[in-house]
């Protein structure tokens, strides 16, 4: 589908200052690419969520020695830094964002709203392939969805995960599965662990 994203690798490159966000096992992304350059790090700023399946890597994060490290508990919480950083930046800023999905969405969703082309953003999925999946009927977004169908946690509809992505809202589309009859469901599947 054309509206899905595509991942790349991190690569180091020049710049006047990194800025780097990343969760879960992205944090081994963010390790490898401050191995490769580590001229880097007297100029780079990581924020560093953990990752909502469990996995911490924040003690080897902050000790890559970065200029800046910030650990948060959720992108929420870490989402006003983000967006003071992008609205911020000067010319010469590298942005790389490493990890789940829903991460690096919204991390790209920041960076268009703060005037960055969405290709500025280099990125890394790492870790789980739990969507981020809004809800096209109460437009209520539900995280780390992990199968399909699922049940909105807003509006309570039984909903088909569509591979159809918004920039704008950093989020898959989750569309009905029963409104032509009501109570139908196929089983739930996990497709996106």
């Amino acid at each position: 589908m054309r509206s899905r994203p595509l991942y790349g690798r991190l690569v180091p490159r020049q710049g006047s200052s990194h800025f780097i966000v990343a969760d879960g096992e992205g944090g081994e992304a963010v390790a490898a690419l401050l191995t490769a350059a580590p001229d880097l790090k007297s100029t780079t700023h990581i924020v560093y969520i953990p990752g909502t399946n469990g996995t911490d890597l924040t003690t080897m994060v902050s000790g890559l020695g970065a200029q800046v490290f910030h650990p948060a508990p959720s992108y929420a919480s870490a989402s006003q830094r983000i967006r003071k950083v992008l609205g911020d930046a000067h010319m010469g800023l590298q942005l790389y964002a490493a990890g789940t999905e829903g991460l690096i969405g919204q991390v790209q969703r920041d960076a268009i709203a703060a005037g960055l082309p969405h290709d500025a953003l280099q990125t890394e999925q790492r870790g789980s392939l739990a969507r981020r999946v809004q809800c096209v009927h109460c437009k209520g977004i539900t995280e780390n969805v992990t199968l399909d169908p699922f049940v909105c946690s807003h509006c309570g509809l039984n909903l088909f995960v569509r591979d159809h992505y918004s920039r704008r809202l950093a989020a898959f589309q989750g569309v009905c599965i029963d409104a032509e009859d009501p109570g139908e469901v196929p089983a739930s599947e996990e497709r996106f662990k």
